[in-house]
């Protein structure tokens, strides 16, 4: 500080300083994010660096709990594993018990059962769409597509009387039945739920929704491949997956040539948005074959369940469906007592949350919540424990009831 003339007087001096990261808090409960997953980000101005993931926000043991329980309740509770993918879950799980106990459902439940699958793809897809629209800030396009999607619970509704838990699949064949009537009904909204859905894709393709998202998020083949992505994450990126096509299951079999495996070689936002948009119209076609082809006969076997269930010897399968985020897989392992001594889940978000970090490097700051929507990300069916010895790093996997002595022995030392 110099005085000049008995004035003070500061002096301005510019100094340089080297710019050092910043880590940025972006979760678990933040209002661009559809699920709580809490993601830590270093940033360099507004070009995110680096991403760390925290979960576990929703945890809620589901396997723990359905080991305590006997089949039939167990297969409600399956079905709270997720809103939006509850048929998806109910499915594998009860096609597990079924190998286990080699029971062959009727071909009409078969076919049921796969209507219900596409209808529920159709619903999953659209609901995303409309939260990609809201992320960019589309909110007309938001509403539109979630108006849509109101048609496929009405649907929903009048064939099984709920809108998300469907309650469905029964051991040995489904609970609801499809009338003519309903048959008809489902025709004609599937015809207007497609120009719907072609009108969306216009808007989609539309240079303003285009600039906005191409080339956000990309995730290349190779990188797709090696991550072990699964779903329309997977497809988008080139990679040519779909447990309908590798590995049928109940009537994919006789619909195979209905449908095709959508790919896109764009590995970006904008090519994993396509991909369901078009995904979602093979869903249609697969949806009028059945009500073309539905054959007659019984929907599940006379036999009460809960005899079904005493009947079910101790046994174990693995099972995977393609949900409409990707490849679910349900591991069921039975006690010959009606109940179960393990199951383990693996979602299709569990395998593609990995795909984030390399979606992110490089994006800008604003770009986070269409690059996470993307994936279509379920935390409350993914959320896991996973046990890491602090001192040796060392990661290890123990039985509930080995965690709860812990806990115990933890708490008396106190």
């Amino acid at each position: 500080m110099v005085v000049e003339r008995g004035v003070e007087k500061e002096r301005e001096k510019e100094v340089e300083v080297e710019y050092t990261r910043l880590r940025i808090p972006f979760g678990p409960v933040h209002p661009a994010l559809k699920e709580p997953v809490s993601l830590r980000v270093a940033v360099r101005g507004e070009e995110v660096v680096d991403v760390d993931m925290v979960l576990g926000h929703v945890h809620r043991g589901i396997e723990s709990l359905a080991e305590s329980r006997n089949i039939v309740q167990t297969l409600y509770l399956i079905e709270r594993i997720c809103g939006i993918c509850s048929h998806s879950h109910t499915t594998c799980f009860i096609q597990a018990i079924e190998d286990i106990s080699g029971i062959t459902p009727p071909d009409r439940a078969l076919y049921l059962r796969t209507l219900i699958f596409e209808m529920e793809r159709l619903h999953s897809h659209l609901l995303l769409l409309g939260v990609m629209a809201y992320e960019i800030g589309f909110d007309t396009l938001f509403m539109f597509m979630w108006h849509v999607r109101e048609r496929v619970l009405d649907l929903f509704e009048k064939i099984t009387g709920n809108r998300i838990h469907h309650a469905m699949n029964t051991i040995g064949g489904v609970r609801w039945d499809l009338t003519p009537e309903m048959a008809e009904e489902v025709n004609a909204q599937m015809r207007e739920i497609e120009k719907s859905i072609r009108y969306i894709r216009d808007v989609f393709t539309d240079g303003t929704v285009e600039k906005r998202i191409c080339g956000l998020g990309v995730l290349g083949y190779g990188e797709a491949v090696k991550l072990c992505v699964v779903g329309p994450t997977a497809r988008g990126s080139g990679v040519n997956i779909d447990v309908r096509k590798d590995h049928p299951y109940a009537a994919y079999d006789d619909l195979e040539g209905e449908f095709s495996v959508i790919v896109e070689r764009g590995g970006d936002v904008y090519a994993r948005t396509e991909t369901r948009i078009l995904e979602a119209l093979e869903s249609i076609n697969v949806a009028r074959a059945i009500l073309d082809r539905l054959p007659s006969g019984p929907i599940r076997p006379e036999e009460n369940v809960f005899r079904l269930m005493r009947k079910i010897p101790e046994g174990e399968s693995v099972l995977l469906v393609e949900a409409p985020r990707g490849e679910l897989l349900h591991f069921v392992k039975t006690d010959g007592k009606g109940g179960l001594k393990r199951l383990k889940v693996r979602t299709p978000t569990f395998s593609n949350l990995l795909s984030l970090k390399p979606m992110l490097v490089g994006c800008e700051i604003a770009d986070i919540p269409a690059i996470v929507a993307s994936i279509d990300p379920c935390l409350s069916c993914t959320n896991r424990l996973t046990i890491i010895d602090q001192e040796s790093g060392e990661s290890k996997s123990i039985d509930v009831d080995r965690l709860r002595r812990m806990v115990r022995r933890k708490w008396m030392r106190r």
